[in-house]
């Protein structure tokens, strides 16, 4: 395993797929597939939601709301994805993906988090693209800490590339320095054990 570490990036590769952490905007992520920490709705909200809905335009509401009417009427179970095509943004898909709202930890909090990993990674996957970009799913809003978050999403993501070699590039997007200082801690911490 190799780990390259820049001010900006920090780069190691499980088999051939190459992970990226960088600090910036997932809405200007240049990947087959972005994913969307949405709410179970599908319709959009605050935070990275809301940003993806705002700059990818109305095409993606729209395919969110044929999804709710064609298969999740009630609206899409946590830990569970769904694709849309990007409309105005870079990433030529949306995986939108529910986490689960902090509430403590004893609530299947880490199980439901993988499971949105996991589960977009599939699609991705089962599309045949080739690169996805994350956000730190569940941090914002929903209150996952971001220690405990971390550690869920890259030891999800490094368990599913080692039986999985269909995916050229993972990228995690953090938007704060301090969230992209704690997953590249996380990412060192794992890639010693």
């Amino acid at each position: 395993m190799y780990i390259h570490r820049r001010v900006d990036i920090m780069e190691f590769y499980v088999g051939k797929t190459r992970i990226l952490i960088i600090r910036g905007d997932i809405t200007e992520q240049n990947t087959d597939a972005i994913v969307n920490a949405a709410n179970n709705s599908l319709m959009g909200g605050g935070g990275v939601d809301g940003a993806i809905h705002r700059k990818g335009g109305p095409t993606i509401l729209e395919e969110c709301r044929k999804i709710r009417e064609n298969k999740w009427q009630n609206g899409l179970p946590t830990g569970n994805a769904v694709i849309t095509k990007g409309g105005n943004l870079e990433a030529r898909y949306v995986i939108h993906t529910v986490g689960p709202v902090w509430g403590g930890g004893d609530l299947g909090e880490p199980e439901l988090l993988a499971s949105a990993y996991r589960n977009s990674l599939s699609l991705a996957v089962s599309q045949g693209l080739r690169t996805i970009a994350f956000p730190s799913i569940s941090t914002g809003a929903y209150s996952y800490p971001i220690e405990k978050a971390s550690r869920v999403a890259l030891k999800t993501v490094v368990e599913f590339l080692k039986g999985e070699d269909q995916l050229d590039e993972v990228v995690f997007v953090l938007f704060s320095s301090p969230a992209l200082d704690r997953y590249r801690d996380i990412a060192r911490e794992l890639m010693t054990t």
